[in-house]
């Protein structure tokens, strides 16, 4: 291209030149006429002899100079045509020996140049691409080759990214196609056979994921930083439990973005120790503060440097070692960073590799299991260490983990020392390049103590606290096995709704205590005079009942030996104490077909009951759906109340537990909320929270509660806590992770001062998503406790599933403490579970000093109830807060 335009500019001087040489000549020619020696007519006969010479001569001058012009202009440009070739020559040689595939496309589209490496990726030769074809042509005899499967679109829309193009070819190859185009319309694409750097990348990504696995199965914490920036680049699942952030919170951050000021200067003067020692290795040990309790950590610290010796990464593992201490100084002695890792954790650790079941690799705690040292049993297999029945048991579970390339856990008996102790088995297989298991990591965890502690807390879970009847949830999955025992037969059954009459009496009087004492005898009462039968404590002071048998009759007659059974006065603590029942029944089928409705039916027939008079027995009736009616009146009203701000928040304290009152320290608030009905008067929140949750009310309900707490928080010149409740239904509908930061953006209280309190019903509806939305909350900054806990079905998997802040135990297992033994086993068990889990403990209805007292001894880290302060307006706790009485309240917001 450029050797054509040089030529046409070539001729184009030439051209130039022989108009400027016409143009010197005529000025002579010209005069010549004028003087008049120059007439054609008579140019022959008059001319001078001697001028016409002159003329000739003249002309001849001219014509050799042209010649010569011309023969020079050719000659010049044959030597720029020679120049040129030499020039396209190199230029062609040079991109044939790249390795790389070019092809270069002209303004118009088509196909200039390809070099040898681009054909020879693509099994082609110079003839398939002839001149003239197009860039789009020879895509497509591309992909009728089966070289090329995507379209043009894709084709030059991927490879116009940075990232460009990866094309898989049929003989396993892969190449990266990159295109650019030109600034004159045209374009280039290079094709680069990348096949080697992907396999190289893919080992790099097996082996970065093995490590990651053994180092993600051990719970000693392990995290990774760049020395340059002081920024995490990895951190394993112990180090995520132990900050209570998630590792892509942690990630990118520096100490002092995640935790306290005291910890972070802490963490940095030791990698700062460590980056300056000599030897690369720095151990100490530093106080952080979890909760209201102050921990021991020990760590230790290695410094990774790059192939110049420079330092360029740190590695930090730490441990919690406050009841250890002997550890920590076996932990001093450790002489290899793997040593240092393994030994520590709490489980035997084993790894095995799985072509010929040697064991590579065991820590201290699995000397234990294979009863002779470590390094005794490295190189051994299973068949070398146990007899062969064991052996072969192992070996079988062994292959059956291998079989399933994933992780496999059980649970089985192991003799120790200790005697017979129950151990939790976790196998995983790890993977090499070709997809093939390598490897075999087992870790043996002693659950004995811990499945005792659960099997306490299913009991918890199906049981009343106070009396140890089965509760709700119990009831009604008996009540659900009757109805399916008794489908498709004639048999009946009836459901009973009992009311304790006279309890709010007895409580006002002499107390909860001894309230709590009658409704114990209650239970036994009832139990004796239902034979065996279904009795459970279904609230306060409901209980429920199932008999069988020919109805209403059979019903009837057990609600009237109730009713006898409970004549009789109780004898507690010298007191004479009386009281009553009055019963709700509803029959299946005629009543009900499901659970639920049979026990809402006994419960609308015990309402018609109390309304007639008390210690009456009534049977459900059709037109007992105006209770129903009743409470949908109530639900419209609830929604003007929210709408008009009738709705108005208590307060209730939340203290740090001490002996006594007078040394317990207030620590925050709990908000509730209040309802004052212009007609109805005060309701009750236990009749107005339910409607809300049932219809969805409670979702705008409880963005209104968070804000006025948020808001009503931030006023306070004391710093308190703010405990807000949220429902399941919050968590079900709408964004309520940006509720709570809009509202804490607009309030401006400060996310460290906020408590969410969540009940085992967020997680049982959708648990990966509440997961989720749990984790995004705790990222804001947030406190996040579990409500109500032992009252439902799975509290101990949520507490593995995510690091709450704060357990909260319900009032059923407090009240009791001081009367049963069972009761104070219970509540210490909850308190040890909770703290070994490193969450924090508050007891809800706290109403004794001797409750206070036991709590405090037991090392429950916070208390409420009515002993400390009943829920009230703000006002009445402004000193708390830091206000004068006479400072004017918060205002109230609709």
């Amino acid at each position: 291209m450029a050797g054509k335009n040089w030529q046409a500019g070539s001729k184009n001087s030439l051209a130039t030149a022989l108009v400027c040489l016409a143009a010197s000549a005529w000025p002579c020619a010209h005069a010549l006429a004028a003087s008049g020696g120059f007439q054609p007519s008579s140019y022959v006969g008059s001319l001078d002899p001697n001028v016409i010479w002159e003329v000739l001569i003249g002309g001849i001058v001219i014509a050799s100079f042209v010649g010569a012009v011309a023969i020079w202009v050719v000659s010049a440009l044959r030597r720029v045509q020679r120049s040129q070739l030499r020039r396209n020559f190199f230029i062609s040689s040079a991109l044939n020996h790249l390795n790389q595939g070019v092809v270069m496309i002209d303004p118009r589209g088509r196909v200039i140049f390809c070099n040898d490496q681009y054909l020879n990726l693509y099994g082609l030769t110079r003839a398939d691409v002839p001149r003239d074809m197009t860039g789009a042509q020879l895509l497509e005899m591309r992909r009728s080759r089966g070289v090329l499967h995507n379209s043009d679109e894709e084709f030059y829309g991927r490879a116009a990214t940075p990232e460009g193009l990866i094309t898989e070819l049929p003989d396993g190859r892969s190449v990266l196609v990159k295109y650019f185009t030109l600034p004159n319309g045209g374009s280039v694409a290079t094709h680069l056979d990348c096949t080697e750097q992907r396999k190289l990348s893919r080992k790099l990504s097996s082996t970065t994921q093995f490590l990651e696995s053994v180092l993600d199965n051990v719970p000693v914490c392990v995290a990774a930083k760049n020395i340059e920036d002081g920024r995490y680049i990895f951190a394993n699942r112990a180090f995520e439990r132990f900050s209570r952030f998630s590792r892509d919170h942690i990630v990118g951050k520096r100490a002092e973005e995640i935790f306290s000021p005291a910890t972070a200067a802490a963490i940095v003067k030791a990698d700062t120790a460590a980056i300056s020692a000599p030897e690369g290795y720095h151990r100490n040990e530093f106080q952080v503060e979890r909760g209201a309790q102050r921990r021991i950590l020990a760590s230790n610290r290695v410094i990774a440097r790059n192939e110049k010796g420079q330092p360029e990464f740190l590695i930090a593992l730490f441990d919690d070692v406050t009841d250890r201490r002997s550890l920590s100084r076996e932990l001093e002695n450790a002489k290899k960073f793997l040593e240092l890792v393994v030994d520590n954790i709490p489980v035997a650790l084993i790894v095995e590799r799985v072509k010929d079941g040697k064991y590579l690799l065991a820590n201290r705690s699995a000397e234990t299991i294979l009863n002779r040292s470590r390094e005794e049993a490295t190189g051994l297999t299973a068949a070398d260490i146990f007899n062969p029945r064991e052996a072969k048991l192992i070996v079988a579970r062994d292959e059956a983990a291998i079989r399933k390339r994933g992780l496999l856990a059980e649970e089985h008996p192991i003799s120790t020392k200790d005697g017979l102790r129950l151990f939790l088995t976790r196998r995983m297989t790890v993977l090499d390049d070709a997809g093939e298991p390598q490897y075999l990591i087992k870790t043996h965890e002693d659950v004995t103590d811990r499945r005792q502690t659960e099997s306490r807390m299913a009991h918890m879970a199906y049981h009343d606290g106070l009396t140890d009847l089965p509760n709700r949830a119990a009831f009604l999955q008996a009540l659900a096995q009757m109805i399916e025992a008794c489908a498709g037969t004639d048999e009946e059954f009836a459901v009973l709704c009992v009311d304790l009459d006279g309890l709010k009496e007895v409580n006002d009087v002499f107390g909860h205590a001894t309230g709590d004492k009658v409704l114990i005898e209650v239970a036994r009462r009832l139990q004796e005079t239902a034979r065996g039968g279904v009795v459970a404590r279904l609230s306060g002071d409901e209980f429920g009942l199932i008999i069988d048998g020919k109805q209403p009759e059979a019903g009837q007659a057990l609600a009237a030996r109730l009713g006898e059974a409970l004549a009789n006065e109780f004898q507690i603590d010298g007191k004479a104490v009386r009281t009553g029942v009055t019963t709700g029944i509803s029959v299946f089928p005629h009543n009900g077909p499901d659970a639920a409705a049979l026990l809402a039916n006994a419960g609308a027939a015990l309402f018609r009951a109390k309304q007639k008079s008390r210690g009456t027995v009534n049977l459900f009736e059709p037109e007992m759906d105006q209770q129903i009616r009743d409470r949908r009146v109530l639900h419209q009203d609830l929604s003007v109340a929210i709408k008009n701000g009738e709705l108005s928040l208590h307060y209730q304290p939340q203290a740090a537990s001490g002996d006594t009152v007078a040394t317990s320290r207030i620590i925050g608030f709990e908000a509730l909320a209040r309802w004052m009905h212009p007609l109805r008067g005060f309701v009750s929140p236990a009749d107005f929270i339910p409607i809300a949750e049932e219809s969805g009310l409670i979702v705008e309900m409880g963005e209104w509660i968070l804000r006025e707490a948020c808001r009503e928080a931030a006023s306070w010149p004391v710093p308190l806590q703010v405990a807000v409740n949220l429902s399941p239904a919050q968590f079900m509908h709408g964004d309520v992770v940006n509720l709570v930061h809009s509202i804490l953006l607009e309030t401006g209280l400060s996310p460290g001062r906020l408590e969410l309190e969540i009940t085992e019903g967020v997680l049982i509806e959708d648990f990966d998503r509440g997961l989720a939305l749990l984790r995004r909350l705790k990222a804001l900054g947030v406190r996040i406790s579990m409500d109500d806990f032992g009252s439902g079905y799975s509290s101990l998997s949520y507490l593995q599933a995510f690091p709450f802040d704060k357990i909260k135990i319900d009032r059923a297992f407090v009240i009791n403490l001081g009367k049963t033994p069972q009761s104070a086993n219970i509540v210490r068990a909850v308190i040890d579970l909770g703290h070994g889990l490193e969450m924090s403990i508050v007891a809800e209805g706290v109403e004794t000093a001797e409750q206070l007292s036991f709590l405090a001894k037991e090392g429950c880290d916070a208390v409420q109830g009515y002993l400390l302060g009943k829920p009230a307006p703000i006002a009445q706790y402004a000193p708390l807060v830091g206000r004068d009485n006479t400072m004017e309240p918060a205002r109230k917001t609709g």
